[in-house]
């Protein structure tokens, strides 16, 4: 896969040319503290000349016990995660600000810290390795501080490889903070120069500050996907980007796909039911589980391309429940099945409805596969998941579609009926069936066309969001309401 191509030529430059010119650049002045893969980034800075002009300091704090001497020690024992980075991060900056600051020969000097933290590929190359890099800088002397952050995983299969390319991707951040500050999309793209998807994956990414106050990290996670430098981001209720590691790390997860355009009453009772029905199993804990709300690229994709304030306005509602998303470019729920299987091998399940559920047992949504449907039904059902059915009215019939009466191929009828008998695809129960009659198609046109009555087939206080933003279209304009979030909540 070819990395994304930057928007404006000029910075399309090596990592050399690029600490070239931050060298030369007499404002800018900063450390680096890099823990695990070594001095990578700073390295670049000294080779090509001029680095007293931009570094203060150096540190490679590789030592655990000296690691935890500076910046304080972990209590999950995990020293790649972004607590470390956050702390060396603060520690770094300080430090410049107190011994620096005041300073005459700095007086008008730019100050910024880089920090990493990465573990590499393990000598049975059975583990590629994955790290954090964060900058926090000015763009201004004295003004305020923000904060670039990303999580990355690596695939070369060299250490050696692997350490260049950290360096790379260090040049690309720290140049892009001060270099392409004013177009935030572009500061992510940029990170790919000379380096490709390939070599390193960018799975979260979050920039704040002052100088970045009117910045949607969730369009900034979104262009992860849109751009293939990776397959999924997630993103929590604050809007903020989540490390899918940490968040999904040995969890029983619980996820329903949807296009949430918007959200209905029937979304809700499909994950209230699904998650009444998945905390029954004998190897779910309540505590330990995480419920995801997914949209793919597909679900995105408006006339050929994502229309990114439909996506908006989908995840704005989305944020407002509470829930947690996941973007992905996993059309086939194996692929999706596949990813949340990096991160644990507790027992998961999917939420679905009638049509996805015959798309799953469609043998031509994988002649992509050597084997076939059975492939792609392997891959799913060798992991611990369970698929909650959630019944389709079907309005030409007028009957209710669950397990019993699904139309099902009579070549993959077999299948179906070995899945079912052993527990691996249950119909939920206790479905409310007012709610069977609900569509979205119909309740977006209802919010375009400025109609009645669609209100009711939302959550509570849903259509007052809609309204008081004018999302999808909505023309009808109302005050906001300071419980409308607590109350949504309560409803959840």
């Amino acid at each position: 896969m070819k990395h994304p191509k930057v928007t404006d030529p000029s910075h399309n430059i090596s990592a050399n040319k690029k600490a070239l010119k931050l060298n030369l650049d007499e404002s800018i002045y900063g450390s680096f503290a890099e823990i695990g893969a070594g001095q990578e980034v700073v390295r670049f800075f000294f080779r090509v000349g001029g680095a007293s002009g931009t570094i203060a300091n150096a540190m490679s704090a590789y030592d655990k016990a000296f690691s935890d001497a500076k910046y304080g020690s972990e209590a999950s024992g995990r020293y790649v995660c972004q607590s470390r980075l956050t702390k060396m991060l603060d520690f770094e900056h300080n430090l410049i600000e107190t011994r620096l600051a005041k300073l005459e020969q700095h007086e008008n000097k730019r100050f910024f810290a880089f920090a990493n933290t990465v573990a590499t590929i393990n000598y049975y190359k059975t583990f590629k390795g994955h790290g954090w890099l964060g900058v926090r800088f000015q763009l201004k002397h004295n003004g305020p501080i923000n904060e670039f952050v990303i999580h990355i995983r690596l695939h070369d299969n060299d250490a050696q490889r692997q350490q260049e390319a950290i360096g790379i991707l260090g040049v690309n951040m720290i140049y892009a903070c001060y270099n392409l500050y004013d177009n935030p999309k572009e500061m992510v793209t940029s990170l790919y120069n000379e380096l490709d998807r390939d070599r390193i994956e960018i799975d979260m990414v979050k920039l704040k500050g002052e100088d970045f106050k009117e910045v949607d990290n969730r369009l900034l996670s979104l262009s992860l996907v849109k751009n293939g430098m990776t397959e999924a981001v997630i993103f929590g209720p604050d809007g903020n980007s989540l490390d899918p590691g940490d968040l999904l790390y040995k969890k029983n997860i619980l996820t329903l796909r949807g296009r949430f355009r918007p959200v209905t009453k029937v979304n809700i009772d499909m994950i209230k039911k699904g998650y009444q029905s998945f905390l029954k199993e004998n190897k779910v804990e309540k505590d330990n589980v995480t419920v995801l709300f997914e949209m793919t690229l597909n679900n995105l994709n408006t006339d050929g391309d994502v229309n990114e304030q439909d996506f908006i306005d989908r995840a704005e509602i989305l944020c407002s429940l509470g829930q947690t998303v996941l973007i992905s470019t996993y059309s086939k729920y194996y692929k999706l099945v596949e990813y949340l299987s990096r991160f644990t091998s507790k027992r998961m399940g999917l939420i679905m409805g009638v049509h996805n559920l015959k798309d799953i047992l469609n043998s031509k949504y994988y002649r992509n596969l050597k084997g076939g449907i059975l492939e792609a039904c392997g891959i799913l059902f060798n992991r611990d998941l369970k698929v909650y059915m959630y019944p389709f009215f079907n309005k030409d019939k007028e009957e209710i579609i669950n397990s019993k009466n699904i139309d099902i191929h009579p070549r993959i009828k077999p299948l179906f009926e070995y899945l079912k008998f052993n527990g691996r695809i249950v119909d939920l129960k206790d479905v409310d069936d007012k709610l069977l009659s609900i569509f979205s198609d119909d309740v977006i046109a209802a919010i375009k066309n400025n109609e009645k009555g669609w209100e009711e087939k939302v959550p509570t206080y849903v259509d007052k969001i809609i309204k008081e933003n004018q999302l999808f279209g909505c023309k009808t304009k109302v005050k906001g309401t300071s419980k409308t979030k607590t109350e949504l909540l309560k409803s959840f």
